[in-house]
This record gives structure tokens, sequence and C-alpha cells, in this order.
């Protein structure tokens, strides 16, 4: 579906929930810039918020088009990683004075992030002008964040505008187009991993969405070329399936067309990286490799010839070791989670048993290991280069226990009751 279609929303939808979208204006191509001004007419105390290298990329076009309107600006030191926590939120809330009208952000994920935030916390709209093609949180409901130590994703603002100039996008760093890339073919993994949710849960599943993001995850894999080339058609071409799958968990109200065990799998490596001061790759790049790890638990389940001899077993003092073990410093918040949801209590494999032939034909219905390796390597993607920076031992514990980090049933969830108490 086109960005315009998408805005307009679905009601009625087949799934009986109306779907609406309140992005008042999404303007993606050459010289988008020249928007700035007509779109934000009316506003006159303007919040512009940045960092260091993002203001390089497009802030002072930004200023130059905004001018006197701009009533304070707050930009972040650009020579460390900007984290969305506590402290970048409250100092762009005290930026927010009586006559703050708008806020502006330019930036990509973690600047759209914040800005999702404090537009929410503060009962302002804001903008967002885009400087990579990098993730497809622009237009979603969701804001990651990380806080008390714990990544979560809390409902907030959807921006009133997106503007996304391909001059810009094309020139982003190349790892940060990759990261796009990976963030959308990631897709394969989580959409497997809804169908998957609807079968063994009956949760809620709308199969227009989930078909309008597999168009977007398919025309991105024919832009591969392209975009590893950085064509700003291609780049272009892939913001708009970026904001698109945006607008489709607008749609739904969360993250679900766009976020399964391939981004708790990247969470879990940022949580953890961040707990034990350990690098981490960057989210879309993650994304796409962790989406492969996925293939392989999905591989590596539908070898078993039945579930004869199955039976869901716990140990809770085991568990609680490797939580703490794993997780150091936020454990205790990962183990209030899990508390809360009562997931370990309930026997799911008497569910696997009774439902494995529809569960063998969702799992054997998306790529495999091999397939995603070969579309990853299409835009310089190695997956070589996640194996080296984490190793196995890591690899496998965040098979096991990053689902814990979320509230989310996945293939993550069927791995660990087959595999996880051998």
């Amino acid at each position: 579906m086109q960005i315009k279609e998408l805005l307009k929303g679905i009601d009625p939808c087949a799934c009986g929930k109306p779907h609406v979208c309140p992005i008042e204006h999404v303007i993606i191509g050459e010289d988008a810039f020249a928007s700035l001004s007509r779109i934000t007419e009316g506003y006159r105390h303007i919040l512009l918020v940045a960092d260091e290298n993002t203001y390089a990329a497009a802030g002072e076009r930004v200023m130059l088009r905004l001018g006197k309107r701009i009533e304070n600006a707050l930009i972040f030191p650009g020579d460390s990683i900007l984290i969305p926590n506590e402290k970048a939120i409250d100092a762009i809330l005290s930026q927010v004075t009586e006559k703050t009208d708008l806020i502006v952000g330019v930036g990509s994920g973690v600047i759209n992030d914040l800005c999702k935030i404090t537009s929410f916390q503060s009962g302002l709209r804001y903008d967002i002008v885009a400087t990579a093609p990098s993730m497809d949180g622009y237009a979603s409901v969701g804001s990651a964040l990380i806080l008390d130590g714990m990544k979560v994703t809390k409902n907030a603002s959807v921006p009133r505008a997106i503007i996304a100039d391909t001059s810009v996008l094309a020139n982003a760093p190349i790892e940060m187009i990759r990261a796009g890339y990976g963030d959308i073919i990631g897709k394969y993994a989580c959409l497997n991993d809804w169908r998957l949710a609807a079968c063994v849960l009956d949760e809620y599943i709308c199969p227009t969405v989930l078909g309008a993001t597999m168009e977007e995850v398919e025309k991105t894999v024919r832009l591969a070329d392209g975009i590893r080339a950085c064509d700003p058609d291609a780049i272009g071409a892939l913001m708009e399936a970026l904001v698109a799958v945006g607008i489709l968990m607008a749609y739904v109200g969360n993250s679900r067309p766009a976020s399964g065990s391939e981004h708790h799998l990247s969470h879990y490596f940022e949580i953890v990286g961040i707990e034990r001061n350990e690098e981490y790759l960057p989210h879309g790049i993650d994304v796409c490799f962790s989406a492969i790890e996925t293939a392989c638990l999905r591989e590596k389940l539908l070898a078993l010839p039945s579930l004869d001899g199955f039976t869901y077993s716990f140990d809770k003092e085991k568990y609680e070791a490797e939580i703490r073990r794993i997780y150091g410093g936020v454990a205790d918040e990962v183990l209030a989670l899990q508390k809360k949801l009562g997931w370990y209590e309930l026997d799911r494999v008497r569910v696997y048993r009774e439902k494995w032939d529809e569960i063998k034909k969702i799992l054997a219905d998306a790529p495999t290991a091999d397939e995603m390796e070969a579309l990853a390597s299409r835009v310089g993607l190695n997956k070589r280069e996640f194996d080296g920076l984490y190793g196995q031992k890591k690899i496998e514990d965040a098979r096991l226990y990053a689902k814990d980090l979320k509230d989310r049933y996945t293939v993550l969830w069927m791995y660990y009751d087959l595999f996880g108490q051998k």
C-alpha cells in the first residue's frame, strides 16, 4: 500500500478493528526541506532537538527554514552513544516552556524515541526530520526507551509530520542504511511469530496488516542492490517502507507487525551490553542477524519428528539463578515482569502437541537461515561479525532468556518450552 493510502486508514477492516493514523504529513523525496515552512506555519515557539551528528547532517537546513520561530534548541553531544533514558528525557522536558507549541526532532532512532515520549508527556505535537533510513519507528506509536536499566517500549505519540530528504538519507553512514534494510528483512521472523502466537495463544491478528507488512518486506528485498549502492531512489523507497511499517504498527496499536523474537534478541544484546559495558551492534543490524538466529530455531523445531515424550517442566531455582547470572543489576526487573505475566506456570507443550501439524506449517513458512544470510549479504552484512562479537555462549543465553525482557509470545518461548530444560 502507498503511504497516502495508509494515512487515510482502513475502516472497516476485515479483522473487525478500525485502523486509523493521526499522522498529517509524510514527505519523502528530493528537497523535502522545502516543505518545512509550509507545514509548520502557525507554530511560533518551536523546540529543536538533535545531537551533534544529526545537526551536522540536517540541523542547519532546518534552522534556516524555521528561523526565528525556534524558541530553544537542545543539541546532545555526538561523541558518545545517546541512551534514551530518564536523564535524556528530563533534559528535553527542561527546555519546554509555557509558550512551546511544537517539538521538531532532527535525527533517527534515539532522537525520534525521545521526541515521541516527551511529546506524549508534555501534550505537544512533534515533527521528525529524518537523517537516516535506519529503523521503522518513525511512524509507530511505540517509544523504545531504557528506563531503570530495562529496555521497554512505551505507548506514546506518533509524529505530526515526517520529513525525509533523500539527499540526506543517501549520505547517512552506510551502517545506518544497512540497519534500516536489516530491520525490514527481520519482519520475516516477527510476522511468523505473530502467526504462531495467534495459533498457540489465540492472539489477535490482522491479515490485512500482516499482508501489507510482508509487501513492504518483499519490496525492500528487491531494492537490495540499489540500497547497497546508496542510490537516492532506492534509499527513498527504503525510507517509505520503514515509515509504512510504522503506520501499520499504529494501526494495531502495538509493535506486533514489526517486532518479535528478532527484536527480543537485539534488545538482549543491547541491555546486557550496557549492563556489562560490552560492545553491541547497531539495532537494525542486530535485528537482521538475530532473525537468522531465530530461523535456526525454527529449523531445529521442524526437525523434531513428533512431540511424543515431551513434557513441560520448570525449575524455578535454576531459572532465577540463570536470570541473575545473565542480567546482573536489572535481574530483579526481569524477574518481576515474568512473575506478573505468570507464563512459566503455563503448560504450552500440551497445546503444541494438539496443534503440531498447524504449527509446523507456520514455522516452515519463513526463509531458512541460509536464505536469510543470503539476503543480509546483498547489502554487505556478514553474520560472522555477529558471531565473533557475541560468542556462542552469549548467543545461546539470548536464545533461552531474551524472551524474558518482553511480554510477548514468540518462537523463543517454544524453543525454551521444548529445549530449555534439557
